[in-house]
């Protein structure tokens, strides 16, 4: 009871805060501001969801696979080593891999995604690779014992008991993906890092925040879909605690 009252009184207070705010920023004038800025928030923002689509699907087409066959008992010998190389790929900041990017690639929209796409790899390949490691033996011997290949175990027991792992990794990735698009802007890729910089160039913070605010709500939205997703394919006989 204690709790669930407090919860509301969180709540409650929450209400009056945004309330106020509302006054406050229609009493000022700001909202205007903010409007003002409405057409390029837009725009931007259909550029911001392509690069993050585009890195995104590509980062889950090669790292679920990937996880996949590092998993598998005949690479053993070599998984660890390899997911080491994907780990140092990732200690270097992304600014410096869309730097490098764009060394090779030239400015603009490629160089972007595949920044981004190198910054998302990790997480995805690393959780599947650790849900898939993380089955329960008994199960893969049961299946094994009543006659099903290796494909069938993976496809039947092995991937529907690590779903859960590899959506946390997904949901995780994108979410880093999305607040790491404006970076994208700096190589001349677009999308809301466009506003932000901008802004902070010429000391405007109400732009800034129209760059800014989307991109923090974006990846809230990301990551609620995404949670939605898993929740609807993950079999409710898993146990989401291993994750």
């Amino acid at each position: 009871m204690p709790i669930q009252t407090l919860k509301g009184a969180l709540r409650a207070l929450l209400l009056v805060a945004v309330f106020f705010a509302g006054v406050w920023s229609h009493s000022s004038g700001l909202i205007d501001d903010f409007l003002w800025y409405l057409p390029d928030v837009r725009y931007l923002m259909g550029e911001h969801l392509w690069l993050t689509a585009v890195s995104g699907a590509l980062a889950i087409g090669v790292a679920v696979p990937l996880g996949i066959v590092l998993s598998r008992p005949s690479m053993a010998g070599v998984a660890e080593s390899l997911m080491q190389v994907l780990n140092v790929g990732t200690t270097i900041p992304t600014l410096a891999v869309l730097a490098l990017s764009m060394s090779f690639l030239g400015i603009g929209t490629l160089p972007a995604v595949f920044g981004l796409f190198v910054a998302t790899l990790l997480p995805i390949a690393r959780n599947t690779y650790a849900g898939l490691k993380g089955v329960n033996p008994a199960l893969i011997e049961a299946a094994a014992g009543i006659g099903m290949s290796p494909l069938q175990r993976l496809i039947k027991v092995e991937l529907p008991n690590a779903l859960y792992v590899i959506f946390a990794g997904i949901r995780t990735a994108l979410t880093i993906n999305v607040g790491t698009v404006p970076l994208a802007f700096l190589i001349g890729a677009g999308g809301l890092g466009e506003l932000i910089f901008t802004g902070i160039d010429l000391y405007d913070p109400v732009m800034m925040l129209s760059g800014a605010i989307p991109t923090a709500l974006l990846a809230i939205v990301v990551d609620a879909i995404i949670a939605t997703v898993a929740f609807l394919m993950v079999p409710r006989g898993v146990n989401p605690n291993r994750a």
